[in-house]
């Protein structure tokens, strides 16, 4: 009898379909495609390995020795009381590198540029162009998280010849890619020789909250805001706060504390703030689904031998 495989990520096109079948099949699994974990259903319940996103899956999976998310962020996976502590889980952290840092890298030179200023400007059929712009050339930056994206990043925004790009970290690990590399417990020595902050942090108990009213205040007059990682790791009411007033020249926010926000949320208006819907690192790239494709592949051919997975998830560590 054939092992039960259930796959329901999204974005999948049918190349994707036919090379997991081929891998599966060869290691005597059968194979179920599916839109999403509610359109699965009961298939979930007697499925040894599943390939999904939502946490909400784990629910429903009674059998599941494996379970893989096509997404990089966890939180929900391991705060889920459905999550065994005999199955194993994965995710898909490397696979979103690419997409997410040329989005910092495009949100980081529309603020730099004023580009949303222009845009309003062109709306109204007016021809202006004198607004002082700055750059990424001689900026001084500073990364929080060096997995993959800031990696990333820091790579892309080296060839704009910034002063310094700096990472900050839990451990304070080095890698060749930036400067320098600190643990967190250095961010306030570091915040106030910051021009452009990036955020991309996974959502952990530690990096809630972590720029609060204080540390945004600790930015040099006039410095940007990214954050791509988790809404909850910045104080939302501070940061339209400093917005208003000026101390922060802008921000770009892809990620917020509740989503989609409420239409009652005056962030609305906020003129310098570049609001994107959580669309960093979602699956319409497609070397995004091919690269989270080939590491699902990767372990399950680890995963029949009987070898450590190589994307496991730290459940301590929350990623």
């Amino acid at each position: 009898m054939m092992r039960k495989m259930t796959v329901c990520a999204y974005g999948l096109e049918e190349k994707h379909r036919e090379k997991i079948r081929k891998a599966a099949e060869g290691f005597g699994f059968s194979v179920s495609f599916y839109n999403g974990w509610r359109e699965a259903g009961e298939e979930l319940r007697s499925s040894e390995v599943i390939l999904g996103c939502e946490a909400d899956a784990l629910a429903v999976s009674d059998t599941c020795r494996w379970f893989c998310t096509s997404n990089a962020g966890v939180e929900g996976h391991v705060n889920s009381p459905h999550l065994r502590s005999d199955m194993l889980l994965t995710n898909s952290a490397g696979a979103y590198g690419v997409t997410i840092s040329e989005h910092i890298v495009m949100a980081a030179l529309m603020l730099l540029r004023r580009q949303m200023e222009y845009t309003r400007i062109i709306s109204e059929r007016r021809w202006e162009r004198g607004l002082k712009v700055h750059s990424i050339c001689g900026s001084r930056i500073l990364i929080m998280g060096t997995g993959d994206i800031g990696k990333k990043t820091a790579e892309r925004l080296r060839a704009f010849r910034p002063a310094s790009i700096k990472g900050v970290n839990r451990s304070g690990r080095d890698n060749l890619l930036m400067d320098a590399v600190y643990p967190v417990e250095r961010l306030d020595d570091l915040l106030p020789d910051t021009d452009i902050l990036i955020m991309c942090m996974p959502g952990t108990g530690e990096t809630a909250g972590l720029m609060n009213r204080e540390r945004l205040h600790m930015l040099p007059q006039g410095s940007l805001v990214i954050n791509v990682g988790r809404g909850s790791a910045i104080d939302q009411e501070a940061i339209k706060e400093c917005l208003r007033s000026g101390h922060l020249a802008g921000a770009a926010l892809d990620v917020f504390e509740k989503e989609p926000i409420p239409d009652s949320d005056d962030i609305w208006e906020i003129p310098n703030l570049l609001i994107t819907p959580h669309c960093s690192g979602n699956v319409s790239l497609g070397y995004t689904v091919d690269r989270f494709v080939d590491m699902f592949l990767e372990d399950l051919d680890r995963y029949v031998q009987g070898k450590p997975l190589l994307h496991e998830v730290d459940r301590k560590a929350g990623y």
